[in-house]
């Protein structure tokens, strides 16, 4: 007899408890960690670390508010048209409930976080392919955890699967399935530690974008991948080639790709910031 692992944890830490999820909790995680790598980045380099105050607010913010629009916007425009209030953590109907953001797109994420970089570049005079580079690799840790989180709450379900390390998401259904979130984050946190190497090793210290542009090819490319083991989000994805998800990835991907080309064939730069002896 085939067996499969069961999967009921609640998505709130302590039941009844609807304002510490696990999701929440994942998030923040992730963002501690990609922030202690970054650090980590700053002092080997030789940059003060007072400069990631600044830097840390307008990447949470870009990333939160860009990955929640990017959900409304792509996945579900007419019910939020419908029901603007539930862009907030919060429904009114049949009464108030604390819902925490329970769609996120990694998608929108990416792109907000890119603009958000664009100002905080403009008001601090900082090099933004030289930004992009390093915070590419805390992102990555970030995004393993993101997608940790979507496992607690047994969501973004993969397809049906007979394979022993299958899931039953028991708060869902009885059906064994890949656990696709858990793909993603294992990916993520392997693209987070490859692209570190990179860095260290200093190979395309000057070429500035080529950290940034390879982490974008190989996250979206998994991205494209680990779709064709889940379940479509959203009815009307039911009706095209390739899902929503897969269909955002392309572009990225191949911007990542025109970067990475770009930047080994540019004239070298100096590091914007001297490293530390």
């Amino acid at each position: 007899m085939l067996s499969f692992i069961i999967w009921d944890i609640d998505p709130q830490v302590f039941s009844g408890f609807g304002l510490l999820r696990w999701y929440g909790l994942c998030w923040m995680v992730g963002m501690i960690v990609g922030y202690r790598i970054v650090f980590h980045i700053y002092k080997k380099e030789g940059i003060p670390v007072t400069e990631m105050d600044n830097l840390t607010i307008y990447v949470v913010l870009g990333a939160v508010l860009g990955a929640r629009l990017g959900h409304v916007f792509f996945y579900e425009p007419a019910y939020y048209l419908a029901h603007p209030i539930e862009i907030l953590p919060i429904k009114l109907e049949p009464s108030f409930q604390f819902t925490g953001f329970s769609g996120l797109a990694s998608h929108g994420g990416i792109l907000a976080v890119l603009l958000a970089l664009y100002f905080y570049k403009r008001r601090y005079k900082k090099d933004y392919l030289w930004l992009l580079d390093r915070l590419m690799i805390g992102g990555a840790a970030l995004a393993g955890f993101i997608r940790l989180g979507n496992l607690m709450n047994s969501e973004i379900l993969g397809l049906p699967s007979n394979a022993p390390w299958a899931f039953v998401f028991t708060r869902v259904d009885q059906v064994p399935r890949h656990p696709a979130q858990l793909y993603e984050a294992l990916f993520y946190w392997a693209i987070c530690i490859a692209l570190f190497y990179v860095w260290r090793s200093r190979r395309f210290q000057h070429n500035a974008g080529f950290i940034f542009g390879l982490g974008m090819a190989l996250i979206f490319i998994q991205r494209f991948l680990v779709e064709f083991l889940k379940e479509n989000q959203v009815a009307f994805e039911d009706g095209l080639a390739l899902n929503m998800g897969q269909s955002l990835s392309i572009p990225l991907v191949l911007a990542g790709l025109v970067m990475m080309v770009w930047s080994l064939k540019r004239a070298p730069k100096p590091p914007a910031f001297p490293a530390a002896a």
